[in-house]
């Protein structure tokens, strides 16, 4: 059986250099394919980073009222402190929100004249952070609907202001991408298959001679098959190295393009620390679109 085995992997091997620009096109396509698998892996992964750090930017914007007191807008962080779905909320009394706009303002001259004109016309602030984004419209259709009064039945709260919106594009931004590219990587595996499909049954056409000798001598058909089968395991052996090789300058590029983006995911440093990961996901795709491929063409063409 050893022997056997022996003589099947060195019969593949040179039914794979035999081939030539066959071969050599098999596994262009079969690393096209899995560079494009890798590079959906990586970028679900950084999609997904950069979903959560826009989780993170989200909250609930109270004003108050400039006549709201500091005791009044403090009984309703504490009361917004015992709901369930909030995580933390975050005060901003009424001298801060004048700094801060002051801050952001300063080249506007007619803004700061106006201020120097007036008494501080801000009110206070609360920032609340949900436990889950999915939380923040059930708080603010709370805070909307029941009313917050002072002691003379004013409205304490001026504007609600919050920023679902924008996690709800960009969740269905990433829900297309994912879909385009699953798409994409379809269509490429099919490309693939047929590709090394036809690269085996060339060589199958190429060796019908020898072939027709190996049966008339007894030999069986695992014999036959097999090192057509080994030539589509070398394809895809190739196509997954080359894949994982290219796919680290891809990321090195993309890194330079997100620069811009302060608290964007380390994608080169999540390449090597999921670099085992990632060459046995695409060593097995690879090996499993070759030997598929491969085995569907021997037994396609070696039936008699």
């Amino acid at each position: 059986m050893l022997l056997n085995f022996k003589r099947i992997v060195k019969s593949g091997f040179i039914n794979f250099w035999r081939s030539g620009v066959v071969s050599f096109a098999s596994v262009v396509v079969l690393t096209a394919t899995l560079f494009v698998i890798g590079g959906l892996y990586l970028g679900q992964a950084l999609l997904i980073s950069s979903l959560e750090t826009i989780k993170e930017k989200v909250d609930i914007s109270v004003s108050f009222q400039p006549y709201a007191t500091e005791v009044e807008v403090m009984a309703v962080k504490h009361q917004l402190e015992l709901l369930a779905t909030v995580k933390e909320v975050s005060y901003s009394s009424r001298e801060d929100e004048l700094a801060d706009f002051k801050k952001r303002n300063q080249d506007n001259n007619l803004i700061m004249q106006s201020l120097a004109e007036v008494s501080n016309p801000l009110g206070a602030r609360l920032n609340i952070k949900a436990v889950d984004p999915s939380h923040y419209e059930n708080i603010v259709n709370s805070l909307k609907t029941e009313d917050v009064l002072d002691s003379t039945g004013r409205k304490l709260i001026y504007d609600i202001n919050y920023r679902q919106v924008d996690i709800d594009r960009f969740i269905s931004f990433v829900k297309a991408s994912g879909r385009l590219g699953s798409a994409v990587a379809m269509a490429l595996i099919i490309i693939s298959i047929f590709t090394v499909f036809s690269t085996v049954s060339l060589a199958i056409h190429v060796s019908r001679e020898e072939i027709a000798v190996m049966r008339l001598v007894g030999a069986n058909n695992r014999y036959i098959h097999g090192p057509f089968i080994i030539e589509g395991v070398v394809a895809g052996l190739l196509s997954s190295l080359l894949a994982v090789l290219l796919l680290y300058p891809a990321v090195i590029w993309v890194r330079e393009v997100t620069a811009v983006f302060p608290e964007r995911l380390d994608l080169v440093g999540y390449y090597l620390n999921h670099f085992s990961t990632l060459f046995f996901l695409l060593f097995g795709a690879g090996l499993v679109l070759s030997v598929m491929a491969s085995f569907w063409a021997a037994r396609k063409y070696l039936k008699v």
